[in-house]
């Protein structure tokens, strides 16, 4: 696997486009796109050249960094290009001296995120229509 990677201050067309692929036209959410891709730092992983996978990353609060939008086209899956999307983010989360990182994880993808360390806390809730719930760890 022959890939590449870039942090963007603004949202780029590329994380655009996979996210539109998988949270809208795949899971059907309406609102994916918000105020807060003006604040936060994204990352696009390039597979020879082409978009494969995207996430977002907020400023530290109070020493946690939230990161989000965690995104991987469907011809690119099965490549553990998500973990390295959260892995890039986790590394650039300590580089702002952040002691965690936090994320709001789609239920059904919560053993993924376990698998990479997060823990699970608080209550089940829906974002639009899919549950969700709260996950954290420490760097």
């Amino acid at each position: 696997m022959t890939y590449e990677y870039k942090f963007y201050s603004t949202l780029p067309d590329e994380a655009k486009l996979i996210r539109t692929e998988v949270f809208v036209e795949e899971q059907g959410f309406k609102n994916e796109f918000d105020g807060s891709d003006n604040i936060c730092l994204h990352i696009v992983l390039f597979e020879n050249g082409m978009p494969a996978a995207a996430g977002r990353i907020f400023p530290p609060e109070n020493g946690i960094c939230v990161i989000g939008r965690i995104a991987v086209r469907k011809d690119f899956r099965g490549n553990k290009l998500g973990a390295e999307i959260v892995r890039l983010l986790e590394e650039k989360a300590r580089e702002m001296c952040a002691e965690r990182t936090s994320l709001s994880a789609q239920c059904r993808v919560m053993k993924f995120y376990e698998k990479l360390g997060y823990k699970a806390s608080g209550e089940v809730y829906n974002d639009e229509f899919c549950p969700h719930i709260y996950m954290e760890k420490n760097l």
